[in-house]
């Protein structure tokens, strides 16, 4: 293909550096002709110290500060220029030609964009400031984006003195069907246990407040934290189904997703965590496109 892009949803960041980053997103663009995007997410404490054995400290200023120290280390690939970022949390001043790629790999379209995923608004207003876009997560409902992460972009936009324009956002949503009553069944259950298994993170328990569901999550936590997993997504009511998923036939399911956040978003994501056969999915894509 020259057409197809090809992009991380998510690349950890803390479990990584920014040199680490930066060369693997460089070779990426390169092999791909200009078409890779590098999607960076910060995960939770618990993952990064218990899970990578790294470390966690003020997620938001750290994951800007990544970004912009991975933006120093492609400009001086690109430009020859002595390596000096000296953050807070990063320092990179070391670059000898040996371990400089070649800048001509990246002709005619340069370093990728860089697309950050959050739900809290520190680390969306970090995406406005230094990113090229950002990626919805899917624990994300219509409400949510609406009042609370488009807001929190355009502050941090207006901090980098820019607007919305040319900023794309990626909207992440889960989608529940299938081609009958098993496969409806089936994939309304996984998306349940789903949610719930988010909706148990204290990080997002503001997408649950606006709905007035905040009491959830310290259900669901408590749950999680007896190793209930299964029983957790029978917490997951009609009403909570429905606001985070589009739920519906192939064919039925696009004019919702088009109403729900057509006029917003400029790139969609289908979150399905469940088995399902291509034909599911080539026919909810023709019946958007139609939309």
């Amino acid at each position: 293909s020259e057409e197809l892009e090809l992009g991380t949803s998510i690349a950890v960041a803390f479990a990584r550096n920014p040199m680490t980053i930066a060369n693997t997103a460089w070779d990426l663009q390169a092999y791909s002709r200009g078409r890779f995007i590098l999607g960076l997410g910060s995960q939770i404490k618990p993952h990064i110290t218990k899970r990578f054995s790294m470390e966690w400290s003020h997620p938001a200023p750290r994951m800007r500060e990544m970004i912009l120290a991975i933006r120093a280390i492609w400009n001086t690939w690109l430009t020859g220029e002595k390596l000096a970022f000296r953050g807070e949390f990063y320092k990179h001043t070391l670059m000898t030609p040996f371990f400089a790629p070649d800048p001509s790999d990246l002709d005619g379209f340069g370093p990728p964009k860089i697309f950050l995923a959050g739900v809290g608004t520190l680390m969306t207003e970090v995406a406005g400031e230094v990113c090229d876009g950002f990626i919805c997560h899917g624990f994300t409902t219509e409400r949510y984006l609406r009042e609370v992460t488009i807001p929190a972009l355009e502050r941090g936009r207006a901090k980098a003195g820019k607007t919305m324009e040319g900023f794309e956002i990626i909207g992440p949503s889960f989608v529940v069907t299938g081609h009958n009553d098993e496969e409806m069944k089936a994939a309304t259950e996984a998306t349940r246990q789903q949610i719930a298994f988010y909706g148990s993170t204290p990080s997002y328990r503001g997408v649950l407040e606006i709905h007035g569901w905040g009491g959830l999550q310290e259900e669901l936590n408590a749950l999680s934290k007896q190793g209930e997993w299964a029983k957790m997504g029978t917490l997951i009511d009609d009403e909570i189904l429905n606001t985070f998923a589009v739920v519906g036939t192939p064919e039925s399911v696009a004019p919702e997703l088009s109403r729900r956040y057509g006029d917003v978003i400029q790139r969609i994501s289908f979150y399905a965590p469940y088995a399902s056969d291509p034909d599911r999915w080539a026919a909810v894509m023709a019946a958007l496109k139609a939309a």
